[in-house]
């Protein structure tokens, strides 16, 4: 912070501070551990509505008698709505308000989750499923609320962290689809996943608008608010002096995004994002697919899991998870977790953009290597490692993308990318679901070289974060680290 003094007495006259300096100074406290929790039962949900797919394909296929390509098309329609959603809900977080969008998010995407139950045929279902995937694109601001109020050197350890929540939301899923589905069905077993919804609702109020969106928008008094609040539950004080910060007129514009500042950074990034969720997504459900089609090369496979169900029109796969594919997925979660303590040494030691670098090389090793004929515990070994640095890549992508943006432009940074992110959601799905069908290398080769490419792409990225304040504006626009 800053203080101007007399020139006569030497006495201090007035003091400034900026939300940076309020936030460093507050530190980490109980309200982090409140934010933490909080934040990451939505997250809990987010990853229970996406990853709920991976459970419910097998259902709906013999359920409607889906062929391949239909199938594909329940998880690309979800994306689409993602996609669709993103960019406009980080305009609407950048221009109205982090919260906003965010809890509006979540109550949209739990209902249209809800009404998804009582689909009465496979055209409302890929509806309702885009629907609640535009609702997720507002939840997933979430992370950019849970960062502005997060200090510098915590960010490499909280946000990391928070994949936990995920890998909870994903085991949570596959926990109900293991004990529900086969008594009562796939549409209980979503109605029972929306239940946890409604305790999150009344949750939400604790959590305050982000204090650099109020103070970007001009609204200095409610940003002083929120911080005294957060001082006074972390026990700590604000600095000495008045919180003061410029107004940022141009909030939530995309040009901001191309200027000759970002340009660069913002191009790599959308192909990061677009490889990040292809990587991921392709992990997730070519381990469904290749375990409900008994695809994979597996010496200790049961007998009945070969069957295949012929229809009038053709070859129908009809076969329901049994306990050791459920056993098989939730081994892999834990993959997503497992590695948290290396991603978190990584972010410190090598940085954002190195890191990103020996994920994204890894991870294509290891789809390749999941082609290896072996038995179905070393296939759940090669995939626990798969989801392990699949999961650390896009957790580090989200933390760079929420440091190198500044304020202005935070929220729309990431809303541009997540849907480009989505796109290759979009396409994951017939590359695991269809084309698995004819060829598992065929299949995973695309994965892996897109990791490849993207990975001596990061070598051009600009700027590193590690360490680096969050920023209010771009340089190029008077723009100024806080």
């Amino acid at each position: 912070n800053m203080c101007t003094y007399t020139s006569t007495s030497n006495q201090i006259k007035t003091c400034t501070f900026t939300v940076e300096d309020a936030v460093e100074k507050i530190g980490f406290g109980r309200f982090h551990i409140l934010l933490f929790f909080i934040m990451g039962s939505s997250t809990i949900l987010e990853a229970m509505e996406i990853m709920l797919l991976a459970v419910v394909s097998p259902e709906i296929r013999c359920e409607w008698r889906l062929s391949d390509w239909q199938v594909a098309l329940v998880s690309t329609m979800v994306f689409l709505g993602f996609m669709l959603c993103g960019v406009l809900s980080g305009y609407i977080a950048d221009r109205y308000g982090r919260w906003k969008v965010v809890f509006g998010g979540f109550v949209w995407s739990a209902y249209f989750s809800l009404l998804t139950s009582f689909a009465p045929t496979y055209g409302w279902f890929i509806f309702l499923r885009s629907m609640v995937g535009c609702g997720v694109a507002g939840v997933s601001q979430g992370f950019v609320l849970k960062t502005e109020f997060i200090p510098a050197k915590y960010r490499a350890i909280l946000l990391p962290l928070a994949s936990v929540f995920w890998m909870l939301g994903s085991m949570l899923i596959i926990v109900l689809g293991m004990v529900v589905v086969p008594s009562m069905g796939w549409r209980w077993m979503i109605r029972i996943s929306v239940t946890p919804s409604i305790i999150l609702i009344f949750l939400f109020k604790f959590i305050p608008e982000s204090a650099r969106y109020n103070v970007s928008a001009g609204n200095v008094q409610a940003a002083v608010e929120t911080l005294q609040r957060i001082a006074r539950m972390n026990r700590a004080s604000l600095p000495p002096g008045r919180l003061v910060e410029s107004v940022v007129s141009e909030r939530g514009s995309w040009r901001m995004l191309l200027n000759s500042s970002f340009r660069r950074t913002s191009l790599l990034l959308w192909y990061t994002w677009f490889v990040a969720s292809f990587a991921y997504y392709g992990s997730v459900l070519s381990s469904s697919e290749l375990l409900e089609k008994n695809l994979l090369c597996v010496t200790n496979a049961d007998g009945e899991h070969q069957v295949k169900h012929r229809q009038e029109d053709g070859l129908c796969y009809c076969i329901p998870f049994h306990f050791n594919d459920y056993q098989t997925l939730l081994v892999s979660c834990l993959g997503e977790v497992a590695l948290v303590p290396l991603n978190i040494c990584l972010l410190n030691v090598l940085g954002r953009k190195l890191s990103l670098t020996v994920l994204q090389l890894v991870s294509a090793i290891l789809f390749m290597m999941i082609n290896i004929c072996t038995t179905m515990f070393g296939f759940t070994v090669l995939l626990f490692l798969l989801r392990s640095l699949v999961s650390m890549n896009f957790t580090v992508v989200y933390i760079y993308t929420a440091e190198v943006y500044p304020t202005a432009v935070r929220s729309l940074g990431m809303g541009f990318c997540t849907s480009f992110s989505r796109i290759g959601g979009m396409i994951a799905p017939f590359i695991a679901q269809v084309l698995m069908s004819e060829s598992v290398i065929l299949a995973l080769s695309p994965f892996a070289a897109a990791c490849v490419i993207c990975a001596l792409g990061n070598f051009l990225l600009p700027i590193e974060t590690r360490g680096r304040a969050l920023l209010v504006r771009n340089k190029q626009s008077n723009y100024t680290n806080t």
